[in-house]
C-alpha cells in the first residue's frame, strides 16, 4: 500500500471512528412557506361542490380595491355573479328578466394574501400532475402550491367543497 493511499484511508477511517467528529448538519432543508397572492389577480377555479355538482368560477381577486368577483356557472345551472366586499357583505345576482339578487352578511371580509401566515405544513403531495406543498389551515382550508412556480394548484375546504385552479 502507498503511503498516500494509507494516509486516505486512515483520514477516512478516523473520521469514521472518532465520536467527536459529527456530520455536518444540513441547514438547506427548511420547511416551505406559502407564497403570498399577489394583491390583484384572475383564476379560473374548477370546482366540485359537497353535493357533486361540478362548477366553474372565474374569480377575479382585487385587495386593494377590497374586493372579490366570483362569476359561478353551475353545471346545466344559471349564471351567478358574486360580488364580496372586504366588510363581509357579499351579492348574489342572475341577470335577465327573470333575475334575482340577495345579500348576505358573512361577518369576515375577502381573504387577505398573506392569509396562509401560520398554517401547518403537511410535506407534499401529487395532486392534479403537480407535486406540490401542502398546507391546512384551522381544520378550514388545505391549500396545494406548486413546488415549482409557487402557483396555487387547489384548495380543499372543510366542507369537502374541492377548488382546482387554472
Amino acid at each position: 500500500m502507498s503511503c498516500k493511499n494509507f494516509l486516505l484511508y486512515t483520514t477516512w477511517l478516523i473520521i469514521f471512528i472518532n465520536p467527536s467528529v459529527e456530520w455536518p448538519e444540513s441547514n438547506s432543508i427548511t420547511t416551505p412557506t406559502p407564497t403570498p397572492w399577489p394583491e390583484q389577480f384572475h383564476a379560473l377555479l374548477c370546482m366540485k361542490l359537497s353535493s357533486g355538482v361540478h362548477q366553474i368560477t372565474d374569480l377575479w381577486y382585487d385587495w386593494p380595491k377590497g374586493r372579490n368577483v366570483n362569476l359561478l356557472q353551475k353545471q346545466l345551472g344559471v349564471y351567478m355573479y358574486d360580488v364580496e366586499w372586504n366588510n363581509g357583505t357579499s351579492f348574489y345576482y342572475t341577470k335577465g328578466i327573470n333575475g334575482t339578487c340577495q345579500t348576505i352578511e358573512f361577518g369576515v371580509g375577502i381573504p387577505r394574501p398573506d392569509f396562509l401566515d401560520g398554517a401547518n405544513y403537511l410535506g407534499t403531495q401529487v395532486k392534479d400532475g403537480f407535486l406540490c406543498n401542502m398546507w391546512e389551515k384551522v381544520d378550514f382550508i388545505w391549500y396545494y402550491e406548486d413546488v415549482a412556480t409557487k402557483r396555487p394548484v387547489r384548495w380543499d375546504f372543510y366542507d369537502e367543497m374541492m377548488r382546482d385552479i387554472d
